[in-house]
């Protein structure tokens, strides 16, 4: 599948038209993407050049570009070149399924916000069900981005803008599998160029056979001692967690592990400390807590089967690369 080659290509560089910032610290996550779809195109069309210029660049020309799904910019530049391009998702299915559907919902009039009193009045639990694989969904279940009154909202318009770039893709992978996310996959299928489920990753770097490789890997679990327990010290998260785990397609996440997978239970907007104390004990001992881990072990078995050779996820992953990957340069 791999060989520590691969690993060791020479990496490469180009701005992203930004200030500098802290080497700890997140950049302003708007800003950063909207800054990469207007000027990255110029330099990424230049690096592709000076790769391809293999008298100079010393490697081999390049024959595909995986992408992740966010730097959709760098179709326009694999499609003047004609190399296949993937894009790699790392949201969810389901939240990239709520993405897709931001243009039909900016023509339905239900984004943005009339005003800020949609926020509270009860329009967000307005039932939408008109998205083909998809179940009981509410608006405020999609990709927080539609909780904006601005018609201009740099973020709503820029998921708008790159889902709409991603039909030009070669094919598109998820980090998911068929089981789980199998309706919704069916839906994208209907939509998009193909589509691929090579998840979970983290259990597909166990078929890897190069010993190099395998250094890599990291293990949470010690399975001697339980499958639901986990091994390590004590540890608090810090504030910059918040940031990268709120909003987004956290709502849709949310919805699925509820109401679809069955492996967690929901608490409201405005966390009450008696609310939590509830919900972790329902987890630890109630009924409720019980049926969820009988739920995530179902799960946990079907993932570590779609990853075996013959399963669903390998099988995706050696099309990706025999019929995506390794195919000639498009037309």
């Amino acid at each position: 599948m791999a060989s520590m080659a691969a690993v060791e290509k020479p990496h490469a560089v180009f701005p992203d038209s930004l200030p500098p910032s802290d080497v700890d610290a997140t950049q302003d996550i708007p800003s950063l993407f909207d800054s990469t779809s207007k000027n990255c195109v110029a330099p990424f069309r230049s690096l592709l050049t000076q790769l391809n210029d293999t008298p100079s660049s010393n490697v081999p020309p390049v024959s595909c570009i995986v992408s992740d799904g966010i730097m959709a910019f760098s179709l326009k530049v694999a499609e003047e070149l004609s190399i296949p391009e993937i894009l790699f998702w790392t949201t969810s299915a389901c939240g990239f399924l709520g993405y897709a559907h931001y243009p039909h919902l900016i023509e339905r009039g239900l984004t943005p916000l009339k005003d800020e009193s949609y926020l509270t009045n009860g329009y967000l639990d307005t039932v939408i069900n008109w998205v083909p694989g998809m179940r009981e969904i509410r608006l405020r279940d999609f990709p927080s981005f539609i909780r904006t009154t601005v018609p201009s909202d740099l973020m709503l318009n820029f998921f708008k803008d790159v889902v709409e770039r991603s039909s030009k893709a070669s094919a598109i992978i998820f980090n998911t599998f068929e089981a789980l996310e199998r309706d919704v996959l069916n839906a994208l299928s209907s939509m998009f160029p193909p589509i691929y489920a090579i998840g979970p990753l983290s259990l597909l770097q166990d078929q890897i056979s190069d010993n190099e490789l395998k250094k890599i890997e990291s293990n949470l679990w010690k399975e001697e001692t339980g499958p639901d327990l986990v091994i390590g010290d004590e540890a608090m998260l810090p504030p910059e967690y918040v940031m990268v785990t709120k909003e987004r397609e956290q709502q849709m996440n949310c919805h699925y592990v509820c109401k679809e997978w069955g492996i967690g239970m929901e608490i409201n907007n405005i966390v009450k400390r008696e609310e939590v104390e509830m919900v972790v004990k329902e987890l630890m001992e109630g009924e409720k807590g019980k049926e969820m881990k009988n739920k995530a072990m179902e799960w946990k078995k079907m993932a570590e089967e779609t990853t075996r050779p013959v399963g669903s996820s390998q099988l995706n992953l050696d099309k990706v690369i025999n019929e995506v990957l390794l195919s000639k340069k498009i037309d």
